[in-house]
């Protein structure tokens, strides 16, 4: 088998360890790994198939060679590094936002629009977590009825934030148990035992940037360019897994069994619907697994054309680094 040199370039966060799980998870034929990060992580060793793995400081010449890049950096590392990636021949896998609605970087969810990865050239962009949950929820639909618009809600766990999250959350627990004082640093309030309705900045009249993803990056992915999407934006104290409230509105009416089928078929669903036996999606059953879970399957009561739908996925995992690794595979 042949096998390919792969680099992680933000090996140390929270997204680039869990790329380095999947590959080894998903059996990925690595030939040598590449761990790429700061200049304070550097020097670090990390597992990876049993052998130790010195991490080095990311700069060009470390992409020499490379054959693919997966990369889970902010976008100022995404951007400083990708002319480097691309001239040394490797394909750039990036999790990042600073390409997604570059018209010339596929934006891949393989479930939904794997033929689009011919189209790259060097650049391939990895979407949103809460994108890449719902599209493949819904996705199924558009073979039934073309989607026109959405209005979702979605409830992002504390670790969509970064390794600090989990451990603001549970740190804020422990002091109100002892009668202290919470301290917030990650994020802009209190989150244990509250509700934050805002993840990203102002984007456009009273929109977050990120509450502007699941729209501007769902048309390009599912090839819906007039697809209109209203979103709310919730950071919950949930550690890990976020869920989704969507009213999908579609040019035709989708029976309730029809929506089932479909999605029940569709790759990367699990239909998880059964109200009477109180079984639906959750965050605690979604977690540390690559599937998507949708249910709460039922009419919208004020459009004929419209279904409501609630799915759960793990955003670290199908949000984030397996979807990278999926997207990889397409490269093979």
């Amino acid at each position: 088998m042949k096998t390919y040199k792969v680099a992680i370039l933000g090996a140390t966060g929270a997204v680039g360890m869990e790329m380095k799980k999947i590959l080894e998870e998903r059996n990925f034929p690595v030939g040598e790994l590449k761990l790429l990060a700061s200049s304070r992580s550097a020097g670090t060793v990390q597992k990876f198939k049993g052998e130790d793995i010195t991490v080095e400081e990311a700069r060009n010449e470390a992409f020499k060679g490379v054959d693919i890049v997966l990369g889970a950096a902010e976008n100022d590392i995404a951007e400083k590094f990708a002319p480097a990636i691309v001239d040394a021949g490797a394909v750039f896998v990036d999790n990042s936002s600073a390409f997604r609605l570059d018209p010339k970087v596929p934006l891949i969810v393989p479930e939904v629009n794997s033929a689009d990865v011919r189209n790259h050239s060097g650049i391939i962009s990895n979407p949103n977590c809460s994108t890449i949950i719902t599209v493949v929820a819904v996705n199924a639909l558009n073979s039934i009825s073309p989607i026109k618009s959405m209005i979702a809600s979605t409830y992002q766990a504390v670790s969509g934030a970064g390794a600090g999250g989990p451990i603001e959350l549970s740190a804020q627990v422990e002091a109100l148990a002892k009668g202290e004082k919470p301290v917030s640093k990650v994020f802009t309030h209190q989150i244990a035992y509250n509700l934050i309705p805002q993840i990203g900045g102002h984007s456009t009249d009273g929109y977050t940037s990120e509450e502007m993803k699941l729209q501007n990056e769902g048309r390009k992915i599912m090839h819906l360019p007039d697809m209109d999407v209203s979103c709310t934006c919730v950071r919950v104290p949930v550690f890990r897994s976020h869920s989704i409230s969507v009213l999908v509105r579609t040019a035709d009416p989708i029976s309730i069994n029809q929506a089932r089928a479909v999605i029940e078929a569709a790759p990367g669903c699990k239909l998880v619907d059964d109200l009477d036996a109180h079984v639906y999606p959750m965050p605690l059953d979604t977690s540390d697994q690559d599937l998507v879970y949708v249910g709460r399957i039922r009419p919208d009561l004020t459009d004929p054309c419209g279904l409501n739908i609630w799915c759960c996925g793990d955003q670290v995992r199908k949000g984030a680094a397996t979807n990278a690794v999926q997207i990889a595979e397409l490269l093979l």
